[in-house]
C-alpha cells in the first residue's frame, strides 16, 4: 500500500513538474518572440557564437530536446550547416542546466503563492503579453509544487532497506548509474525531468553527489534519443546533426567518468555539507560544470566530429530547388520560430514571382523564347510553394502563437494567394510573348516606351509590397497607393493612345489586342501588390 502511494505521488509530482516546465517555457518563448528569432538568425560559422545561441535559446524554451529537434529541422531545411548545428547542440547542453539550478532551490513552500498570483493574472489578463507573463509565473509555481510532491513521495524510502540496497549498488557501479539515467531520460524524453527526480531523491538522505554524477552522465546520453527520433525521415545532413549530438554527449560522459571523484570534490568544496539541501545544490552545480567543461574540451574538436559522421553517413543531399527551403515540420514544435520561417518562405516565393515578371517582360521586348521557358519553369515552383506554404500555415494556425504572430499568419494566407496571382500574370505575359513571336508582331517606338514606363511603375509597386511585408513597415506599405493610382492612370492613358494608333493605321488589330492585354496584366499585378501592402498596414 505504501509503495502504491509513493508511485502515485511520484507520478503526480512528475506530471506537475513537466507541465510547469512546459508552461513556463512556452510563456518565455512567446514573450521573447522576435528576439528569439533574431538570436537564431544571427548564428554564424563562429562556433563560440553558436554555443551562446544554443545556451540562450534552451534557457528560454526550457528544453534542450526542443532545441536539438529545432536544429535537426533547420539542417534538414538547408538553413544551417553541421558546424553551426554542432555549436548550438553543445550550447543546448549548457542551457538545460538552468532548469537544474532552478529546481535545486527549496521553493516548494512558497510555490502555491506563485500558482495563486499566476492564476489571477492569467484569468484576468486582457492582452496576450500579460497572459504570457502570468503563464511564466504559474508554470514556475507548478514546477516547484511538482518538485515538492516528488520530494515528499521519496521520504518514506528513507527507512527502506530495499531502496538502500539499490542506491548502494548504483553507488558501487557507475555503469548501472549511467544506464539508469539513460533509460529514464529516454522514456521521459526530458533530461530535466530525470535531474528533477534525482534532486527529489535527496530527500531520502541516501543520495550524494558521487552517486548522482554517473546518472547525470546517463541523462546526457539519453536526451539524444529525442533528436535521433526527430531525424527519422530527414535528409543525410540532418541525420549527421543528430549523430553529432549523440557522439558529443556520449564522448563527454566517458571522458569525464574517470574524473567523477574530482568533479564531486569541486562541487563539495563550493557547497560543503552532506545534508539534502547541500546535495541538491551540488547536483545542480556538477551538472553545470560538467556540461560547460565538456563543451570547452570538445568544441575545438568539432571538425573531427563532423569528419567522423561524414565517414559513417557519406554523401551529400540533392537540393530540390522547386520545394520549400525554409519551412520544416519539426520547427512547429517551436511555433514562434516556425512563424518566422513561413514568412521567409513567403518572401522567397514573392521574389521568384518578381523575377518571373522581369523575365517575362524582357522576353516580350526581345522575343526571347529561352526566357519564356524559364518563366514557365519558375511558375511550377511558385505553385508548389503556394501549396506547401498553405499546408504549413494550416498546421501552424493550430499551434500556440502570440497575438501578433497569429495575425501575421492569418494575413499570410491572403498574401501567398496574391503572390501566386502575380506569378499567373507573369505567365500570361509569357503567353503573350509566344503569340507575339509566332505572329511576328512589331510595335512602334512610342508603344515600346509606354510598355517600359507602365512596367517600371508596376515593378515599383511589387518591390514596395515585398519590402514592406519583409520589414513589417506600414509607412513603406503606405507609399504603394500613389504608385497604384499612377498605374491605373497610365493604363487608361496608354489604352486610349493605342486605340488612336489603331485608328490611324499605325498597327493592326492583333497587335492592339496583345498590347491591351499586356497593360491589363500590369494593372492586375499592381492590384495584387497593393493587397499585400494593405495586409502589412492592417496587421501593424
Amino acid at each position: 500500500m505504501e509503495a502504491t502511494k509513493i508511485i502515485i505521488q511520484l507520478i503526480g509530482g512528475l506530471g506537475l513538474f513537466l507541465y510547469g516546465m512546459n508552461l513556463m517555457g512556452d510563456g518565455l518563448e512567446n514573450s521573447a518572440g522576435d528576439k528569439l528569432k533574431n538570436i537564431l538568425e544571427k548564428v554564424t560559422s563562429n562556433p563560440v557564437s553558436a554555443v551562446l545561441v544554443g545556451a540562450i535559446v534552451t534557457a528560454v524554451i526550457q528544453s534542450s530536446s526542443a532545441t536539438t529537434v529545432m536544429v535537426v529541422g533547420f539542417v534538414n531545411a538547408g538553413l544551417m550547416n553541421l558546424t553551426q548545428a554542432a555549436g548550438i547542440i553543445m550550447g543546448a547542453n549548457i542551457g538545460t542546466t538552468i532548469t537544474a539550478q532552478l529546481v535545486a532551490f527549496n521553493l516548494d513552500a512558497v510555490a502555491p503563492i506563485f500558482v495563486g498570483v499566476g492564476t489571477v493574472i492569467v484569468l484576468s489578463a486582457k492582452g496576450k503579453k500579460r497572459k504570457e507573463f502570468g503563464n511564466i509565473i504559474l508554470g514556475f509555481g507548478i514546477l516547484f509544487m511538482g518538485m515538492g510532491l516528488m520530494s515528499d513521495s521519496m521520504k518514506p524510502l528513507t527507512n527502506s532497506p530495499q531502496f538502500t540496497n539499490i542506491i548502494v549498488a548504483i553507488g558501487d557501479n557507475w555503469i548501472l548509474g549511467m544506464l539508469a539515467g539513460l533509460a529514464l531520460t529516454a522514456v521521459l524524453q526530458s533530461s530535466s525531468a530525470t535531474t528533477g527526480i534525482l534532486i527529489a531523491l535527496t530527500a531520502t538522505g541516501h543520495i550524494n553527489v558521487g552517486i548522482a554524477i554517473p546518472v547525470l552522465f546517463g541523462c546526457n546520453i539519453g536526451t539524444c534519443i529525442t533528436a535521433m527520433l526527430a531525424s527519422i525521415g530527414t535528409n543525410k545532413t540532418a541525420h549527421k546533426a543528430a549523430l553529432i549530438h549523440l557522439f558529443f554527449n556520449t564522448l563527454g560522459a566517458f571522458i569525464f567518468i574517470p574524473f567523477r571523484g574530482q568533479l564531486a570534490g569541486i562541487v563539495q568544496y563550493i557547497v560543503p555539507g552532506t545534508d539534502p539541501e547541500s546535495v541538491k545544490r551540488q547536483i545542480a552545480n556538477v551538472h553545470t560544470i560538467f556540461n560547460i567543461s565538456n563543451t570547452i574540451l570538445l568544441l575545438p574538436l568539432t571538425k573531427y566530429l563532423i569528419y567522423v559522421v561524414n565517414k559513417i553517413i557519406p554523401g551529400h543531399d540533392e537540393i530540390d530547388k522547386k520545394g520549400p527551403k525554409f519551412i520544416e515540420n519539426r520547427l512547429l514544435q517551436t511555433p514562434v520560430i516556425a512563424a518566422g520561417q513561413v514568412i521567409k518562405e513567403t518572401i522567397r516565393m514573392a521574389n521568384i514571382a518578381r523575377k518571373n515578371l522581369e523575365m517575362a517582360v524582357e522576353a516580350f521586348k526581345t522575343n526571347d523564347n529561352t526566357l519564356v521557358e524559364k518563366v514557365y519553369e519558375n511558375e511550377k515552383t511558385i505553385n508548389i510553394l503556394e501549396e506547401s506554404i498553405t499546408e504549413y500555415l494550416i498546421k501552424l494556425s493550430k499551434c500556440d502563437l502570440s497575438e501578433k504572430e497569429r495575425s501575421i499568419v492569418g494575413a499570410t494566407y491572403h498574401v501567398i494567394n496574391d503572390i501566386e496571382r502575380i506569378g499567373d500574370h507573369a505567365e500570361n505575359v509569357a503567353d503573350l510573348t509566344t503569340e507575339k513571336i509566332v505572329k511576328n508582331v512589331r510595335y512602334s517606338d512610342q508603344a515600346l516606351k509606354e510598355i517600359d514606363n507602365m512596367f517600371k511603375y508596376t515593378l515599383t509597386s511589387v518591390n514596395i509590397a515585398i519590402e514592406s511585408y519583409e520589414t513589417r513597415n506600414p509607412k513603406k506599405a503606405d507609399s504603394i497607393f500613389s504608385v497604384e493610382v499612377r498605374v491605373d492612370t497610365l493604363e487608361r492613358e496608354y489604352r486610349d493612345n493605342h486605340i488612336k494608333r489603331l485608328n490611324n493605321g499605325e498597327c493592326n488589330a492583333y497587335a492592339g489586342t496583345l498590347f491591351i492585354d499586356l497593360l491589363s496584366n500590369f494593372e492586375r499585378i499592381s492590384d495584387h501588390a497593393e493587397n499585400i501592402a494593405g495586409s502589412v498596414i492592417e496587421n501593424n
